[in-house]
């Protein structure tokens, strides 16, 4: 992508189901579950570069004994930094007592952050400071330890003011109006109350407090707890927790909107944002894992049982398409055939646009992001040449030796001809010095491309057109070719996002510029202020009957219009070639991405009815110059 947006976090749990000693006496070591966190984070990093946290808890220590651990980092490599702190700590005890023959309660007394309970978040902050007091995982604690509750989560709520006003009706004083703190203190409260009714009961039984509490810690029915505090949630979210007794859960929205993944067998249980790092960290096979379902919580009770609970019903799915497309890690089996196949349905418009002059045409890409969608493409203008020249070879009755050297050496030409530069400080704020920064974060691969040469580049998104316009256009000008093709194998975003992508002003984006264009080209920019009327007659309506009338103005126009329009935003006077913009058919999208049907960027169809309203915020927004989120 090479508009650089923020997006969701990581989330990785870990309950080691056999004794501590079990893991040394096997693997050789009694740090296997804080190895293994580091690894599942490590293998997660492209979820969060803001912050990074991990926290433990000990089963069943003495009163006095620290049973609940947690650090977090801010800092620039904030996974290591928080594992050289945990490593420093753990180090320095090993060197004191080596490998003694302790016991259980022995080693957890000894060693910090070493417990059967594991949780890791990684940040990507969307909205707000990246300070310390933004990094999950969060702690509410208490001395009941069936109270102590800590969150961290893969989450934005679109709802806040109104879950907020909910926990200020059941008399709290929330500190901060924010999502963390509302789920938060929303799980606390109804884990608070349930643990008030266990006890109410067991004392009429005649037991004591103190008797009263591993009773509890048993029955907590942490099903009935998240089913009570979630049932107001709009949003997109995975939310993981661990009880201070040893009980944890991983619940998934009921449109499953973010992703969420799990295994176990009799070692161990592990759930992470993404199916490659338990496949890799465990060495497990593709078919055991498992995803959380939609509307579900995963539940680990402190006794070692595991179960599936549904929370909410499950809506409509509407999982993530931009996972597929970009944001999690491409050696996914099912992601990496997904994005070749995004890029192979691409390619009846790129024939089209170089009228099919494949022999004067070089295929390459935005470095990384889109190289697998490049492949597909590929792959799909090799098989059209060698269709092109089995058909023919059919036609000749008797085909001669450089026939059938033509034939078997179709294939597309490709080169490296864009490649992106260490990243570069604009540390000139004067405009003209900075643009001309800005211009060379990437440079070009030089005499790859003739002057009569079409440059097909191919990009997974082109969310604001920024660096395409700033950059990547202008460097990319200097090889000269006859015409230059930007491919997205994502189609137009369009809408704002509001379940964890910082795509949240529509006036941002690329394709709402041009649709604003078209509107002034065809005299019809009074519309403008007849959807701003109609976008303040929804916003006084309940969520459930608004509908998105942003929609009204995207309808005027086609896909190809908005397309060339873009093309010519983008291209800035002094540019030689010939420009052009193409981008994926939704239906193409939910085509190569069958699982993953959510599609809101591109359609406006959102999951929850909190997403019609923050449209139609963001365009009040945008008409009255507030620039402000939507939600």
């Amino acid at each position: 992508m090479s508009d650089s947006i923020k997006h969701e976090c990581g989330i990785a749990l870990l309950r080691l189901l056999k004794p501590l000693k079990y893991y040394q006496e096997k693997y050789g070591s009694l740090f296997f579950g804080i190895y293994k966190m580091y690894l599942m984070l490590e293998k997660q990093h492209n979820r969060g570069q803001d912050g990074a946290g991990f926290a433990s808890i000990k089963f069943d220590m003495n009163p006095g004994d620290s049973f609940m651990s947690r650090v977090r980092s801010s800092e620039n490599q904030p996974i290591q930094d928080i594992f050289s702190t945990i490593n420093s700590d753990l180090n320095e005890v090993f060197q004191e007592l080596g490998k003694n023959n302790l016991t259980d309660l022995e080693i957890k007394q000894a060693y910090p952050y070493l417990g059967e309970l594991m949780m890791g978040h990684l940040r990507y902050g969307t909205f707000g400071n990246n300070g310390i007091g933004s990094v999950h995982p969060f702690l509410r604690q208490n001395n009941w330890m069936h109270r102590n509750l800590v969150l961290a989560g893969n989450f934005n709520l679109t709802n806040v003011n109104e879950l907020f006003d909910n926990l200020v009706a059941l008399g709290q004083h929330p500190k901060v109006k924010a999502d963390t703190v509302t789920v938060m203190e929303k799980i606390g409260h109804f884990l608070d109350d349930e643990v008030t009714k266990e006890y109410k009961k067991l004392k009429k039984e005649g037991h004591s407090k103190q008797d009263a509490s591993p009773i509890i810690a048993e029955n907590l029915k942490v099903a009935k707890i998240l089913k009570k505090a979630t049932k107001n949630f709009d949003g997109g979210y995975v939310i993981s927790g661990m009880l201070g007794h040893g009980d944890a859960f991983l619940m998934r929205d009921p449109n499953g909107i973010r992703p969420a993944y799990y295994f176990q067998n009799e070692e161990f249980v592990v759930a992470a944002s993404e199916r490659p790092a338990i496949q890799t960290v465990f060495n497990v096979p593709f078919e055991d894992i498992k995803e959380v379902l939609p509307g579900h919580s995963l539940i680990i009770k402190k006794n070692g049982k595991t179960s599936m609970k549904e929370i909410l019903p499950a809506g409509k799915l509407k999982a993530c398409s931009f996972e597929r497309i970009y944001f999690s890690r491409g050696n996914d089996a099912e992601i990496y055939n997904e994005r070749k196949a995004l890029g192979k349905y691409l390619f009846p418009k790129v024939q089209n646009a170089i009228n099919g002059d494949f022999k004067n045409t070089v295929f390459s890409y935005i470095p990384n992001t889109a190289e697998t969608a490049f492949f597909g493409l590929v792959e799909a203008v090799q098989a059209h040449l060698k269709n092109q020249a089995l058909d023919a070879l059919k036609l000749k009755t008797n085909p001669t030796k450089a026939d059938l050297e033509k034939t078997l050496n179709c294939s597309p030409r490709t080169e490296k001809v864009i490649l992106k530069d260490v990243k570069l400080r604009t540390f000139i704020t004067e405009d003209s010095s900075r643009d001309d920064l800005v211009a060379h974060v990437y440079d070009v691969t030089y005499k790859t491309v003739k002057p009569s040469d079409n440059l097909i580049v191919i990009d997974d998104s082109i969310v604001r057109g920024t660096t395409l316009k700033k950059s990547i256009l202008k460097i990319l000008d200097r090889l000269s070719p006859k015409k230059i093709v930007v491919v997205s194998s994502a189609p137009q975003i369009r809408y704002p996002d509001c379940y964890g992508i910082d795509m949240a002003r529509l006036e941002d984006l690329i394709a709402f510029q041009a649709m604003l264009a078209l509107l002034k080209d065809n005299n019809k920019e009074w519309m403008l202020e007849e959807v701003h009327k109609t976008a303040i007659a929804e916003m006084k309506k309940p969520d459930a009957q608004a509908i998105n009338v942003v929609n009204a103005l995207y309808e005027e126009f086609s896909t190809d219009q908005l397309s060339k329009k873009i093309a010519e935003l983008v291209k800035e006077d002094g540019i030689r070639s010939e420009v052009d913009v193409i981008f994926q058919d939704v239906e193409k999208l939910h085509q190569a991405c069958p699982k993953n049907l959510g599609d809101w960027y591109f359609t406006g169809d959102y999951p929850t009815p909190g997403g019609n309203r923050v449209a139609n915020q963001a365009f009040i927004n945008f008409m009255e110059g507030k620039k402000q989120r939507a939600y």
